[in-house]
């Protein structure tokens, strides 16, 4: 009964392991799309490192993805205008369930109005 027992333990393991969503390579990347909620970085992140080394600027066209290598060119449309706007991957994030990106201001207000804060979108990785 305790082979039984472990057993199962280590199937489940490999299973949650496999589960698990890590990086996605560069050449992988390539035509990635995901729809969700983006939201856009507070004030207080203005001037701060991002994960990528890089200081984090309010006015450049930048975003966070959780998995998308640093550097991918990733198009962001508004599903409910249909504009979008396209941004450099230079940090990780977001952190909030729901959400799949974290855009500059600057890049947020080309596509929607930062009162609503999140809006839904979908996003297409150019390169």
């Amino acid at each position: 009964m305790r082979k039984i027992s472990i057993l199962c333990w280590v199937m489940l393991s490999l299973v949650l392991t496999a589960c698990a969503s890590g990086p996605i390579s560069r050449s992988d990347s390539k035509g990635f799309e995901e729809s969700g909620e983006a939201s856009y970085y507070a004030m207080k992140y203005q001037g701060r490192k991002t994960a990528s080394g890089e200081l984090f600027d309010q006015k450049a066209m930048t975003a966070a993805h959780k998995r998308l290598p640093f550097g991918s060119k990733v198009k962001v449309t508004n599903i409910a205008n249909g504009k979008s706007v396209v941004v450099r991957v230079n940090d990780r994030g977001p952190f909030v369930r729901g959400r799949i990106i974290d855009l500059s201001k600057s890049a947020f207000q080309r596509i929607g109005n930062t009162r609503s804060g999140v809006i839904k979108v979908e996003i297409e990785v150019l390169h």
